[in-house]
């Protein structure tokens, strides 16, 4: 077929499938209305547009610097982090494998047969007749170059690209997601340190005072005044003290350990020294509600996954129909290596292949069902993903309005047992009441002071978890950030 020939050939099949459209159904987000406000939003502001909506570097929000730095090193070095992104990476290329499906696909092929002749099925005189000639051994010298292109008349491979696109853009979004998790829970272990930090100053001080109190009563009972109980009193409540600064000593070095792991590092190589500052509770902004479909990751990857497996029924349907193929060849075949590559040994071949399957039992029915299937499942996965996701601020914000209410009560309590302490403290050395007092009104005392620290530790760690349940600071529009190691 002559080139002339085939140029309306080429025009009609380009004009097909740039024209055509896709097998299968075009992708609609599933429906999962949400709600017009949190339920638990009262007395929260909305975020504004540009001011106070978190951005990437939430944390900044406890404006502590070791935290900042906490938090680039985990992003370097957090090995959950890098092994998602791999995954990431594996995503991309299979998006770009996909891609590559377009393209007419060339290749080379050359080499040297040796081969002999036998009788086959010959009869006894027919090989007598052939004699030697039939044992004869023969070269054979190719060399070709091959074309071939597949062309995309029903659609099969621009869905499978949107397929895979799809699966590319929601392992980013699992990136995204992991990314948030190690942050938060980073964010998390660092607070509660801070806090422990506090309950060691506070059961420090708990024991100084303590030690006044069992030689307040040492010195009494050695002038007759008190009982040797209450000594004995005074050094149980005092050695019950230095326990419990000793415990927090195992607390603070898990959470320790556990930062050292987040930031990629073997614990005997990380520390954190003790600081006498808790990071204050953040203002949170809080989102309108159709927004977190957006801004959280794992929301985002559930829709991505639903794409995927929408365009994945077009390509389970597509095997209904032909495919077309382009193909054509070129080479020399010589049996003489002197005058391989030369005019009278060339050869060539050029025409169109369709293949299609007429009888597979109910094969491709059954892999079209089965991509439908998948479809449901995934939209119903998508659909429970954001019902968790309202559920997770709903509940985050009910928690720290109810620490915030606690908080008030919980001051208060321990304004009155720190006025209290002291009064029983003047009337012992007075000699107006007993030890037994004293120790009852102490031990109130660092209980009240201990549930205090709790509590705003608490209230911090809601507040890291809100962050997390509104997006953190992901933003979709942003490209996904990679390591620079990594090939672009």
């Amino acid at each position: 077929m002559t080139s002339f020939a085939l140029r309306p050939l080429c025009l009609a099949l380009a004009t097909l499938v740039l024209g055509g459209c896709a097998i299968g159904p075009d992708y609609q987000r599933p429906a999962s209305a949400p709600a017009a406000q949190f339920k638990q939003a009262a007395g929260w502001k909305a975020a504004a547009p540009a001011d106070t909506r978190l951005r990437g570097d939430w944390w900044t929000l406890y404006d502590d610097a070791e935290l900042n730095q906490l938090m680039a090193r985990l992003d370097a070095n957090n090995q959950s982090l890098a092994s998602a992104e791999a995954q990431y990476r594996q995503a991309r290329s299979l998006a770009r494998g996909a891609r590559a499906a377009f393209f007419p696909r060339v290749g080379l092929d050359s080499g040297m047969t040796r081969a002999q002749g036998g009788s086959g099925n010959l009869s006894s005189s027919e090989e007598a007749s052939l004699g030697e000639s039939s044992n004869s051994i023969s070269k054979s010298y190719d060399a070709s170059l091959g074309v071939s292109w597949e062309l995309d008349i029903w659609g099969k491979l621009r869905r499978q690209l949107e397929a895979d696109s799809a699966s590319m853009t929601a392992s980013a979004a699992d990136l995204a997601a992991v990314r948030l998790s190690q942050q938060s829970e980073l964010a998390r272990s660092y607070l509660q340190l801070r806090v422990l930090d506090e309950q060691k100053r506070l059961l420090d001080a708990t024991v100084a005072a303590y030690q006044q109190a069992f030689r307040i009563a040492q010195n009494q009972y050695k002038a007759g005044i008190v009982p040797r109980s209450d000594v004995t009193q005074a050094m149980t409540q005092l050695k019950g003290a230095e326990a419990e600064a000793i415990d927090l000593e195992y607390q603070r070095a898990q959470l320790e350990h556990a930062l050292a792991v987040l930031v990629g590092v073997a614990p005997a190589a990380f520390e954190v020294s003790v600081r006498d500052q808790v990071p204050s509770l953040p203002a949170v902004p809080l989102s309108l509600p159709s927004s977190l479909l957006e801004r959280r990751p794992d929301i985002a990857a559930a829709e991505r996954r639903v794409i995927a497996a929408n365009a994945s029924i077009g390509v389970a349907e597509a095997a209904y129909y032909p495919d077309l193929t382009l193909s054509a060849s070129g080479g020399y075949r010589s049996g003489s290596l002197d005058d391989w590559i030369s005019l009278p040994n060339r050869f060539w071949s050029i025409g169109p292949q369709f293949a299609m399957t007429l009888f597979d039992g109910g094969l491709i029915r059954s892999q079209v069902e089965q991509s439908e299937f998948r479809y449901d499942q995934t939209v119903a996965d998508y659909r429970q993903t954001v019902l968790v996701g309202f559920r997770e601020v709903e509940d985050y914000l009910v928690q720290l309005a109810v620490y915030e209410r606690e908080a008030l009560v919980q001051q208060q309590a321990l304004d009155a047992s720190r006025e209290s302490l002291k009064l029983i403290l003047n009337q012992y050395k007075a000699g107006t009441v007993e030890f037994t007092d004293v120790v009852s009104v102490q031990a109130s005392a660092l209980s009240n002071e201990r549930t205090s620290l709790t509590l705003r530790g608490n209230r911090l760690t809601a507040s890291v978890q809100l962050i997390a349940a509104l997006g953190g600071g992901w933003d979709p529009a942003v490209e996904v950030p990679l390591q620079p190691k990594a090939e672009e």
